[in-house]
């Protein structure tokens, strides 16, 4: 019988439960999303995880909140491109994963709107029914937009605002 030596041995185990490891891994994928994997991609998400684990690779960026120096501007251009009848002020956030020392930065913007509805009544001379308002739609809002950071905040350029969702989130 060949005797391996100790180091041998190790490799071999070690080759051995990376092979195991990997083939329980594509194994479980494809149950779980019941898909092929692709191995270049669950190899490379691997090597990410271990990396940011042992701090190799780039740092994860961080969101940070930041203050929006020209609120109701803002809510006027967001009105006006989404065309509901308001926003909610207290819940106009802005967010970034940026450095806020940059010249111009990515922000995200995120807010709750309404949109009243009414059907009927008089239009004109006319009668055209009894009146009916419905209760308030209520929309979440998430844009994008480009803005300059100064000292206490950053200021919105509202004609980069691009809207990137609109949700109903209540409709009677």
């Amino acid at each position: 019988m060949i005797l391996l030596s100790r180091a041998v041995k190790i490799i071999l185990f070690l080759i051995f439960f990376v092979v195991f490891f990997e083939a329980g891994l594509f194994a479980s994928y494809t149950i779980v999303t019941q898909q092929a994997p692709n191995p270049a991609d669950l190899i490379e998400m691997q090597i990410n995880g271990v990396t940011s684990l042992l701090n190799l690779g780039p740092k994860i960026a961080t969101q940070k909140d930041i203050t929006i120096l020209n609120e109701n501007e803002v809510v006027d251009a967001l009105k006006a491109k989404t065309g509901i009848d308001g926003i909610n002020l207290q819940s106009l956030k802005a967010t970034t994963y940026q450095d806020t020392s940059a010249d111009t930065i990515t922000v995200n913007l995120t807010a709750m709107g309404y949109k009243d509805s009414q059907t009927g009544g008089t239009t004109g001379n006319a009668s055209s029914g009894p009146i009916v308002i419905k209760s308030n739609e209520t929309y979440s809002i998430t844009a994008t937009a480009v803005g300059t950071p100064k000292n206490k905040g950053v200021q919105i350029d509202v004609n980069s605002i691009v809207i990137t969702a609109t949700r109903v989130l209540y409709n009677s």
